[in-house]
């Protein structure tokens, strides 16, 4: 169907499917986020059951190296922080590419006359 486009329909139909492969990529990268972001907070809280005594270590590449709770405790924080941060503002981006794909969806509607249903749910399949 996409040879009998009017060439303006098939050049928002190809950005509608550029933007599918975004919201995609998006939508992954914040779950490895999300993910990354629960382990961290979870290191972090386990870090209060633990005498601050305790001698621990961290991972430095291939190497486990000593460190001190202080220094374990701000390490951690901080990754907290600024996976919060990517998370945020992965939110933001998820939300800006949906409202594109929405805009052109309708967009092509509009070229196509109405044909509605043709292009199926949202950037991530409806969901």
């Amino acid at each position: 169907m996409q040879g009998n486009l009017p060439p303006e329909a098939q050049e928002k139909l190809e950005e509608l499917q550029d933007l599918q492969e975004k919201a995609q990529t998006v939508a992954t990268q914040k779950q490895q986020a999300e993910t990354q972001l629960s382990e961290a907070e979870t290191a972090l809280d386990e870090l209060d059951e633990i005498d601050e005594d305790t001698v621990m270590y961290r991972e430095v590449g291939e190497l486990l190296v000593q460190t001190d709770y202080a220094e374990a405790q701000e390490d951690l924080e901080e990754k907290v922080d600024n996976l919060e941060i990517r998370v945020q503002s992965l939110e933001k981006q998820e939300q800006r590419v949906e409202d594109q794909f929405e805009e052109l969806q309708e967009e092509l509607q509009g070229m196509l006359g109405g044909a509605g249903g043709m292009m199926g749910g949202g950037p991530a399949g409806g969901a």
